[in-house]
């Protein structure tokens, strides 16, 4: 069963103190403890982030490690990725994180972890970087277009709710077909997908949504159905 859970924004990198995230990453393993690999590599291996990856997941029933591009841990990183039950994506720039794997051929070992049934999941990069295209601040002046992966269809735009420019930058990218039609996901919100299609749209707030964005005409958003994980 191929599995991918993006979050727009949320988990332990934005809330420490809220785990409802990570736990139901956590869960879709089916495994009493799961191992769970991070990638920092779109923050450039920031030690502080592995750190806190760390002091969170390090809490919970499941056996965490980290695979850094800088500080490679093996030389078989195919290996090393197959043998992990999650591998869960950081934030930071869309197209560092793209240019790394490729380079180092990380995202073929992906693809093939992805169909062998790892979980894959992410936050803002680690989120983005799954779909045909997303929307990225990677260039360092406002927001831009840019392909990614292509393991899920259509665009991806993250932190919907929780950066102001977000919104109107992705209607525009759409309305002038710089971006497809796509998926928009609020901070504290995440979409997990099985193969292609939506299974199920979470959160770890009660407001947090997420949005089908696409033309017809103009650009129209539809919200979807999310299940608040704290009523649960």
């Amino acid at each position: 069963m191929r599995q991918i859970i993006a979050l727009g924004g949320g988990g332990f990198s934005m809330e420490p103190d809220n785990p409802l995230l990570d736990h139901y990453v956590l869960k879709q393993s089916k495994k009493s403890c799961p191992t769970v690999c991070f990638l920092p590599t779109a923050s450039g291996d920031s030690e502080s982030y592995i750190a806190r990856f760390y002091a969170s997941f390090q809490k919970y029933n499941c056996a965490a490690s980290h695979l850094s591009l800088f500080k490679p841990p093996t030389r078989d990183l195919e290996d090393f990725i197959l043998t992990k039950d999650i591998v869960y994506v950081g934030g930071g720039n869309t197209k560092n994180l793209l240019a790394l794997w490729k380079d180092w051929g990380l995202h073929i070992v992906l693809r093939k972890a992805w169909d062998q049934g790892v979980v894959l999941a992410g936050i803002s990069a680690g989120s983005i970087c799954w779909f045909e295209e997303g929307i990225t601040d990677s260039y360092g002046d406002g927001l831009e277009p840019i392909k990614c992966l292509g393991f899920l269809e259509g665009s991806n735009c993250p932190h919907y709710d929780g950066e102001i420019e977000r919104k109107p930058a992705f209607h525009q990218l759409i309305q002038s077909e710089k971006l497809c039609s796509g998926i928009a996901v609020d901070d504290g919100a995440g979409v997990h997908f099985i193969g292609q299609h939506i299974h199920k749209i979470v959160s770890s707030r009660a407001a947090s949504k997420a949005y089908r964005v696409f033309k017809k005409d103009t650009v129209r958003e539809q919200v979807l159905e999310t299940c608040y994980l704290g009523e649960l």
